[in-house]
């Protein structure tokens, strides 16, 4: 039921807002004569773990191209300080609170709080968030973009969720008269320290008691995305079969600490995200089903095999270096063994 009134008040705020703001505004008085621009927001107020993190490439294309350029963020939530906590440009955070209706005076005040500030840029991540959309129209700022994506619609790398937000702030420099990159859009990256690194490694090895390489694997995620445990017991058990020897087995699990191989294997738990990002760091490879903790290994750089079960891959996939993304119901078990064959070295 709640679902379903989600469902409907999405579409009923999309309809209301789709019209709100053009494609792009820019004031008349706006230039570039003298200097780039000071200060930027980005508005994308969703507090869904892999939403904010797949944030990450735009935020590092912002800082490559605008080193100069104060980053404030409006969210949902109260994810963002922790998962941008070591982006230097990123300044102020203005959060919803993710249950606007158990605090409707913080909501209304948050929303108010807007108008204190003034930007030279204002961009709307999301075109199909009505939040967003208003937010942009509400601001005050010298140039909005409202995240139309009209621009982008030849190019098939633009479809990924952490992508498309890149192309289109490239295209909304290039309309202000500043040169576009032309590298591929940067992976996600939870940007761990150094400090950071060494903890999860020793955190892991006083978890397992020995220098074993480990393979991880995450086996929730929400609603018809979570696979059942018919599909992972029979997985882990070739897992164990073929690799228990020589690596650790460990299951990360979810703050809801449930196991769809019933916690038959060694696990982690924990509700600090920057220290599981560190952990899971020091792992070999990440397998794990379509998730927020799927989008936070992808982040931490750790070869991450993603298992979805609908069409929607290529805009949510793990695109760092080594990972792969499959349909549950097209590839085998032998199949995906012999992907992890792949990263990791076997030995008989």
């Amino acid at each position: 039921m709640k679902a379903a009134i989600n469902n409907i008040r999405r579409k009923l705020m999309n309809s209301l807002t789709s019209n709100v703001g053009e494609r792009m505004i820019v004031r008349r008085d706006f230039s570039l004569s003298s200097n780039l621009p000071k200060r930027i927001l980005v508005v994308r107020p969703n507090s869904r773990l892999g939403n904010q993190l797949m944030l990450t490439p735009l935020l590092q294309e912002i800082e490559a191209l605008l080193p100069g350029c104060k980053i404030d963020l409006f969210v949902r939530g109260n994810l963002a300080p922790i998962l941008f906590a070591n982006y230097q440009q990123v300044d102020r955070i203005t959060k919803l609170p993710p249950k606007p209706f158990k605090e409707l005076k913080k909501y209304l005040n948050t929303w108010v709080s807007l108008r204190k500030y003034h930007y030279d840029l204002v961009f709307n991540v999301d075109s199909g968030s009505s939040s967003g959309r208003l937010c942009t129209q509400w601001v005050r700022g010298k140039a909005k973009y409202f995240g139309d994506r009209y621009e982008q619609m030849d190019n098939k790398d633009a479809t990924h969720m952490a992508k498309w937000p890149v192309y289109n702030f490239r295209w909304f420099l290039s309309q202000l008269g500043i040169a576009e990159n032309i590298q591929p859009p940067q992976p996600l990256s939870l940007k761990l320290t150094d400090f950071e690194k060494q903890n999860g490694e020793q955190l892991l090895k006083k978890m397992l008691g020995n220098d074993k390489p480990t393979i991880m694997f995450y086996t929730f995620a929400t609603g018809e995305k979570c696979l059942s445990k018919e599909w992972w017991k029979p997985f882990f058990a070739q897992l164990r079969q073929r690799y228990g020897e020589n690596y650790n087995l460990l299951e990360v699990l979810p703050k809801e600490n449930v196991s769809q191989i019933d916690f038959d294997s060694l696990n982690y738990y924990s509700t600090d995200i920057r220290e599981m990002g560190a952990v899971m760091h020091s792992g070999k490879v990440f397998i794990t089903g379509d998730c927020g903790v799927m989008h936070l290994a992808s982040s931490v750089g750790i070869p991450t095999i993603a298992l979805f079960s609908g069409d929607n891959i290529r805009t949510y996939e793990p695109y760092n270096q080594g990972s792969a993304s499959f349909l549950t119901d097209e590839v085998t078990l032998e199949e995906l063994i012999a992907c992890i064959d792949s990263i990791i070295p076997y030995s008989k």
